[in-house]
């Protein structure tokens, strides 16, 4: 069943199978007469199903495409289009951007999960709040492995609770931004989702980073994500590229900030 599945849909798989499992207890519960493990299995079996049906919703696809849209397609990471042509930032203007802003936006993904970039972060948000600026954070519904992964990631790593935003609701402010960061995210801020519509991901709801006025792309390199599709979002003229890893790039950035 998951021969066909790319490793954007695989968390989807996941909570699928999870929800098999749990129907497979209920019906052993049934047969060997024991409440408890029926009980059990309908709760893991209901819980898989409608985590499903949520992280299907966010990808505005249904669960037939998750499961067999891949059968027949070419698998593989895709690199920088030919002829399209990047910017790339370092640190210190990274640090100089931020200090001249007055609101900023931060856009966690995956790759901030994987390098245990939080606290960093949650730090540069404090400074910049500190020095008067306007910070927000846009979580996208499907962000990380796991709906809700990168909600508890920040409210570990101490970030105030009423400046994380959904999807819907950040959208709606990122005209005004001053200056987005997006760290470790790729396909929930791509814009081909919904400029093109023969991309594999058309459709989905998407975090409209390119909006703003200006955008720091913090990754390890210029591959694609997770669903191996370009990333129009990169060579836009508003948009730099700051590529290294978040854990050394989030830290120098606090150490920037928090020099006179």
């Amino acid at each position: 069943m998951t021969a066909s599945i790319g490793g954007a849909d695989m968390p989807v798989v996941i909570t699928l199978l999870n929800s098999y499992s749990g129907w497979a207890l209920c019906a052993e519960g049934f047969i060997l007469d024991q409440p408890l493990l029926t009980v059990v299995g309908a709760l893991i079996g209901s819980s898989g199903a409608f985590l499903t049906k949520i992280m299907c919703d966010g990808m505005n696809r249904s669960l037939t495409n998750v499961i067999l849209g891949g059968f027949g397609t070419s698998s593989g990471a895709v690199q920088t289009q030919e002829g399209l042509v990047h910017t790339e930032i370092d640190v210190a203007g990274t640090v100089a951007a931020l200090k001249d802003s007055d609101s900023v936006c931060i856009v966690p993904g995956y790759g901030l999960a994987v390098a245990q970039a939080q606290g960093a972060v949650a730090a540069i948000a404090k400074q910049l709040t500190d020095a008067g600026k306007t910070v927000s954070f846009a979580v996208h519904p499907v962000a990380g492995r796991m709906p809700g992964q990168l909600n508890v990631l920040l409210a570990e790593a101490g970030v105030p609770y009423d400046i994380v935003y959904e999807m819907e609701e950040i959208n709606e402010e990122m005209d005004n931004v001053d200056v987005t960061m997006v760290i470790g995210a790729n396909d929930t801020v791509n814009s081909a989702a919904e400029d093109d519509p023969n991309s594999q991901i058309a459709g989905m709801p998407v975090i409209q980073v390119w909006k703003s006025k200006h955008v720091v792309f913090m990754k390890r390199s210029m591959a694609s994500g997770y669903a191996g599709v370009d990333n129009p979002v990169f060579y836009k003229e508003n948009t730099d590229m700051l590529l290294g890893n978040a854990a050394d790039t989030c830290e120098q950035i606090k150490q920037g900030l928090a020099a006179k």
